[in-house]
């Protein structure tokens, strides 16, 4: 719940954000001067790309908890018991292994999205976040698609 708090407080200031930029832009293509106008279509479209950008972030979190609810229901999510560090952050080595196992999964099974979102849980595990998005990204676009 605190996350869902922390986004929507930041989606608040993004679109605070953005409605102040836009307005600014606007005003600045009101100047007539060619050095304004273009500050102004510049100033208006980075709140349109940064909307697009914070709306498909919210879409692809909530497709995700979709996706990882229903796996929870089915009892299909790996046991978090990786080892980890005095810090609290799961051990490399105990994150390689998460990483080998769920690769296999999706090497035997390459259509299954369950198989893919644990892969993505494994990457994260093993400290590749990039990786572990674009297996999340793959795992709801398999979901949706069946």
């Amino acid at each position: 719940m605190r996350t869902k708090i922390v986004i929507a407080v930041s989606v608040a200031a993004l679109l605070f954000y953005f409605v102040f930029l836009g307005n600014l832009g606007v005003q600045l293509a009101r100047t007539g001067s060619w050095a304004g106008v273009l500050l102004g279509i510049a100033l208006f479209l980075l709140p349109l790309v940064g909307l697009w950008a914070v709306v498909r972030e919210l879409l692809f979190g909530v497709a995700t908890e979709k996706l990882g609810r229903e796996l929870a229901e089915r009892g299909e999510l790996p046991v978090d018991d990786l080892e980890r560090t005095a810090a609290g952050r799961i051990d490399r080595a105990a994150g390689a292994l998460a990483w080998e196992r769920a690769k296999g999964e999706v090497e035997r099974s390459p259509q299954d999205a369950g198989a893919w979102y644990r892969l993505a849980m494994a990457y994260d595990a093993s400290g590749d976040r990039r990786r572990g998005r674009a297996a999340a990204r793959h795992a709801v676009k398999l979901h949706r698609a069946r």
